[in-house]
């Protein structure tokens, strides 16, 4: 594993979602405000604002908030305006960082961003430094026990994904992006319920890290710019070998 899966396996293990529901609705909320603001409020017609709404109904968001948000985006209702900023940077040994922000103060976010990688050994990159090592993918995970390898590898890959992983106690399930609402509803229709699905980028290179303080400072780096509250999403390209990161663990 790296990059991407080993940081949504830390996440999974420290229960994170759970302990941090409130910045998860946050998120949602302002990713579906803002689908709806450029693609309009029609789910049925706005690919980017389904998958957003799929994700917030994953998380048991009341369909109110979901309809208010939807609103806001199309301007039914007043609300914040939010711009969308991607930073790229370098952390600890080198490792490229992708950070995706929503926004109601770009210089406040730019400056706090800068702050977050400097503190902790790393720095900001010029647009286009990092970009092209990260790809963009749907991804989906499904617990084990909510389908055998045969029948997640038959939904999947006749829907059109292109790759299903083992990751322990979970399925990965790989799409490009323009096929993550048929493999969703391909999951759907056969019962099988992801426990997460989102659009992802993932590193086409990674950096290896095999040193256990040189790995925990990028770690610390991942973890401080997730819990940043205009952080949408965060991806690295770093390699941890499972030993080192068990060490780090206990």
């Amino acid at each position: 594993m790296s990059g991407h899966s080993k940081w949504s396996t830390i996440k999974r293990k420290k229960g994170a979602a759970d302990a941090k529901r409130g910045q998860v609705f946050t998120r949602l909320i302002r990713e579906i405000s803002v689908a709806a603001k450029f693609g309009g409020g029609d789910i049925d017609g706005n690919p980017r604002l389904r998958t957003a709404v799929d994700a917030a109904k994953a998380q048991n968001m009341p369909k109110d908030n979901i309809d208010r948000a939807i609103k806001k985006g199309t301007g039914e209702l007043e609300g914040v305006t939010y711009e969308e900023i991607t930073y790229e940077g370098y952390g600890p040994s080198g490792v490229a960082f992708l950070i995706e922000v929503m926004t109601d103060n770009k210089n406040r976010t730019a400056a706090d961003i800068r702050h977050i990688l400097n503190k902790r050994g790393g720095q900001l990159a010029k647009a286009g430094s990092v970009g092209y090592l990260f790809e963009a993918k749907g991804l989906f995970t499904v617990d084990k026990a909510a389908a055998d390898e045969d029948k997640i590898m038959e939904v999947a890959l006749e829907a059109g994904a292109e790759d299903v992983k083992d990751e322990g106690e979970v399925w990965e399930v790989y799409c490009a992006p323009s096929d993550f609402n048929p493999v969703s509803q391909a999951l759907t229709d056969a019962g099988i319920k992801p426990s997460s699905s989102e659009l992802t980028k993932l590193p086409s290179t990674t950096v290896a890290v095999s040193d256990a303080g040189e790995a925990g400072k990028v770690l610390k780096l991942l973890e401080a710019l997730d819990e940043y509250d205009d952080v949408q999403q965060v991806f690295a390209n770093f390699d941890i070998d499972d030993e080192v990161l068990a060490a780090l663990e206990g």
